[in-house]
């Protein structure tokens, strides 16, 4: 018998069941210090592909790799005890068909042990998100701004600003709901279709960039603490670590070259 105690972590039926009540609270993460914390006060941690931006300096989302994706997975898996953690399914993994997406979603659940899995698409990505619950893998959708698809899009732009094009971003709602879906990211989307869309479909909507219409926010971490210099137009910004980590390592450097660094407290005697 294992002496092992489990965890008891959110789940992802229980994320769906909020639906209508208390705000659903997540932020990003990706390495186990900053996922402790974050756990104790979210429903869900997504580690994100934006992780490619925000800690290897690319330009997008597109050239995150499988590999990277699971080892930061696993990360915030090690750091966390409460949270559902979630991970985004990167570019080029999911897209080709069904099968290929099981494989490497498998792949990512047992090698994080996450709890589910995110994968950018409405209508086009129904019969995939389908496949993969049918067979033991909880799928989070993201409808709007995707920006594993910035390159067609040409660029991060607000969606739902034309009115015309709302049918179809309240089409591809319905389609990963109806596919099994148990919540959905609205992103960079107007206000008005964001509420529309949350009144419409029966599992919870996590907005960025979406209004709180939605049932629940999630915001990247890092730019939320400041870390961002110039941050989207939607993130409002709670700490200003950035400028607390300069004055930090400006004092350092200084106290390293006059010499008193280190000092009496930090020689062995």
């Amino acid at each position: 018998m294992s002496t092992q105690k489990p965890v008891r972590r959110i789940t992802a039926p229980q994320i769906t069941r909020k639906k209508g009540g208390e705000p659903i609270v997540s932020l990003t993460s990706y390495h186990a210090h900053t996922a402790a914390i974050v756990d104790r006060y979210a429903d869900f941690i997504l580690v994100g592909d934006s992780l490619g931006m925000v800690m290897h300096g690319m330009e997008s989302t597109v050239g995150v790799s499988l590999d990277l994706m699971i080892m930061h997975g696993t990360a915030v898996v090690r750091g966390t005890q409460r949270a559902l953690v979630v991970v985004d399914m990167p570019f080029g993994t999911y897209e080709e068909s069904p099968s290929e997406a099981f494989r490497n979603a498998a792949r990512v659940m047992k090698e994080t042990q996450c709890g589910a899995v995110k994968l950018e698409g409405g209508t086009r990505m129904a019969e995939t998100i389908r496949f993969l619950t049918e067979r033991g893998i909880p799928v989070m959708a993201h409808i709007g701004l995707t920006p594993q698809s910035v390159n067609v899009m040409g660029g991060f732009r607000t969606q739902g600003r034309d009115e015309d094009t709302w049918a179809q971003h309240e089409e591809d709602a319905r389609a990963v709901t109806e596919a099994g879906a148990f919540a959905l990211v609205l992103e960079g989307m107007v206000e008005p279709l964001a509420a529309r869309i949350t009144k419409q479909i029966a599992i919870p909507t996590i907005g960025i960039g979406a209004s709180a219409e939605c049932d629940g926010q999630i915001l990247v971490l890092e730019d939320m603490l400041g870390l961002n210099s110039a941050p989207p137009k939607f993130v409002k910004v709670y700490g200003d670590l950035g400028g607390r980590i300069e004055a930090a390592v400006k004092a350092y450097a200084e106290e390293v070259k006059d010499r008193s660094f280190p000092g009496e407290d930090q020689v062995y005697r």
